[in-house]
């Protein structure tokens, strides 16, 4: 099984990403959006964490990060275990996830056309949405007949790196794309003349095959390949991967059998959604 890699953007990466100083905005109130950071910090299969391992992830002081875990605590955002002395996500957090994927009608609309792609590739299938520098699962299908991914609704993969996030990109205005562009060279100076390459290789195959690949870039033995989209009534893009482990999915079959598949797909969901 592939080991589950979810990306959380660290506090610094988040000040990047609100585009702008927030500092210089009288209207953004760092404490929520410190509480915030604080929850998404969370990762799927986080059973419980402690204040020390928030204050890491988030990039914040132990005591800046125990006054936010007491007050999300009081609010039901927060459960408080005490057999492990840590928190986990409470019912209140639960509910705002289960709000916002209840008016996806994409979700509904594409599992039953994902799951049929995923049974002809024997692969995951998943439907992603972005979320600052990450793009987060929020529908997946499995083949029942083949070793897939193990990735779930909630699991978070990088932005630059990956096919569904390259797509996000190659699919939004280039005024909006170069902001992003500008965030992720900010959060990984090191890597980021090898990924703007990936990148701008991914817009042009966007142009040309209609879908990006990433083969071997995000993980060197993961392949996949993925199309956004607008679904409409206002929302913002969402994107479809096809993808799997690189021993089960070639690059050629992807682009051969899964790429007119995956594209047909994206049609027929939109015409469904009138997008």
């Amino acid at each position: 099984m592939i080991k589950k890699i979810a990306h959380i953007a660290t506090a610094s990466e988040q000040s990047a990403q609100a585009g702008g100083n927030a500092k210089e905005d009288r209207h953004f109130v760092t404490a929520l959006a410190r509480g915030l950071e604080l929850l998404a910090c969370f990762r799927s299969g986080d059973k419980a964490l402690g204040n020390q391992e928030l204050a890491e992830r988030c990039q914040l002081p132990k005591s800046t990060v125990s006054r936010l875990t007491y007050t999300l605590t009081k609010t039901g955002h927060l459960d408080y275990v005490d057999s492990l002395g840590k928190y986990r996500l409470g019912s209140a957090t639960l509910a705002l996830g289960s709000a916002m994927l209840a008016r996806l009608d994409v979700r509904q609309l594409a599992r039953p056309l994902m799951q049929e792609l995923a049974d002809f590739s024997q692969g995951m299938v998943s439907l992603g949405m972005r979320d600052r520098l990450s793009m987060i699962y929020v529908e997946n299908c499995r083949s029942q007949t083949a070793l897939t991914l193990s990735l779930d609704v909630g699991s978070r993969i990088p932005l630059g790196n990956t096919a569904m996030g390259r797509a996000i990109l190659a699919e939004m205005r280039a005024d909006e794309r170069s902001q992003l562009l500008t965030q992720i060279q900010q959060a990984d100076e090191a890597h980021w003349q090898t990924v703007a390459k990936e990148i701008q290789l991914s817009i042009s195959e966007y142009q040309e095959l209609g879908c990006c690949t990433s083969f071997g870039s995000w993980q060197k033995d993961v392949n996949a390949i993925a199309v956004a989209f607008y679904p409409g009534n206002g929302m913002p893009p969402v994107s479809i991967n096809c993808g799997g482990p690189a021993f089960t999915l070639s690059s050629s079959f992807l682009l051969a059998e899964v790429r007119p598949r995956l594209l047909d797909l994206v049609r027929r969901l939109k015409l469904s959604l009138g997008a």
